[in-house]
């Protein structure tokens, strides 16, 4: 009988050529046996194909390649899950390389906690250097999310999927977007799987090297143009939560505030041709009318924050500069701590 594949690991490939086969280094030679690789390759103009071919080639049917015109993340990820036979499945980006045994323990996690969702740390390192940032999501002391009592807790994740592995049903019947946006596009397709998700499970160990760039570590610039295409998936995902989970729009609103209002406006106050006095006027504006709930969300109030020892205290201590209308305030203390002294404060 054919092995049943416990995991599907996602590899969209773009301009990688450099990095690609360290990337399919770590996976094929992981401690976990029944993972299948799927590689897709998203148009890319390099070497990046015959790299992949190689691969299959050596390694046969644990490569799987999807060749396609060059769509974006958002939809070859997609490409990825149709074809996905995986029990779970999972994404690394190509750039990046994870530990020899993070499938394992991933998915150990997941079966052993009958979770949906299993999540590991993860070290952020210089792409050049090999310096390493920050080491994160390794103090959660095998801690398990129980996302119907206690949705306010997914805020403490990080907004991407590369080091998280989900049961496949739940990205099998994924809500596609109407309005992909622009940016910001790794924490929505978070949102699209939590809408069902039940439990998280956690991993206390760095499994994942996500690779940075050093002069945009910090300071990632968005342009405005891209803004109205973020709002609108944003609303497209409210929507979604108001027929299907209406007790997580709070989480909703307050993760609204945390991405759109915090997140966003940091990178957009980079932009200097940008009126940025106006973007934030009207954020504030499409915030308060669409996302009504996170200024009086229980989730970012005081006593939420002394109740459950120090929980979304950095949410609370922005919310009252916005409360007094000091978040530029804010935006410039934040910006000083990042560009003089490289130290970036994880939301």
């Amino acid at each position: 009988m054919k092995k049943q594949i416990k995991l599907s690991i996602i590899v969209p490939c773009y301009k990688v050529e450099e990095y690609l086969p360290r990337c399919l280094d770590s996976l094929v030679n992981q401690t976990l046996a029944d993972i299948e690789i799927i590689c897709i390759n998203d148009g890319s103009p390099d070497n990046c194909l015959n790299i992949l071919k190689d691969y299959h080639k050596k390694y046969g049917d644990k490569i799987v390649i999807i060749d396609k015109k060059n769509e974006g993340v958002w939809r070859g990820r997609k490409d990825g899950i149709k074809i996905a036979k995986g029990e779970f499945i999972g994404f690394v980006d190509s750039d990046d390389y994870v530990a020899l045994d993070y499938a394992e323990k991933l998915y150990n996690s997941a079966i052993e906690n009958y979770s949906d969702i299993a999540v590991c740390g993860f070290d952020r390192i210089d792409l050049d250097t090999g310096k390493l940032y920050s080491r994160e999501m390794c103090k959660n002391n095998n801690k398990i999310i129980n996302i119907e009592k206690h949705p306010e807790e997914l805020l403490e994740l990080n907004g991407a999927p590369w080091n998280k592995i989900y049961k496949s049903e739940l990205l099998k019947k994924q809500h596609d977007l109407k309005n992909v946006p622009k940016i910001l596009d790794d924490m929505m397709f978070q949102l699209l799987l939590y809408i069902n998700a039940k439990k998280v499970s956690f991993v206390d160990k760095s499994l994942v090297y996500y690779m940075v760039r050093s002069d945009s570590i910090m300071t990632a610039t968005v342009k405005q143009d891209k803004i109205e295409s973020t709002y609108n998936a944003m609303l497209e995902i409210r929507n979604i939560y108001k027929k299907e989970n209406k007790d997580m729009l709070d989480y909703i609103d307050v993760n609204a505030f945390l991405h759109l209002g915090i997140s966003l406006m940091y990178r957009l106050s980079y932009d200097k041709e940008a009126d940025f006095n106006k973007i934030l006027k009207d954020n504030n504006t499409f915030l308060n009318s669409n996302f009504p709930l996170w200024k009086n969300s229980k989730y970012i109030k005081l006593s939420y924050v002394i109740k459950n020892h120090g929980s979304n205290l950095k949410l609370w201590i922005v919310k009252t500069f916005y409360k007094f209308h000091m978040f530029k305030l804010f935006l410039a203390i934040y910006k000083f701590m990042i560009d003089k002294f490289k130290i970036d404060i994880k939301w």
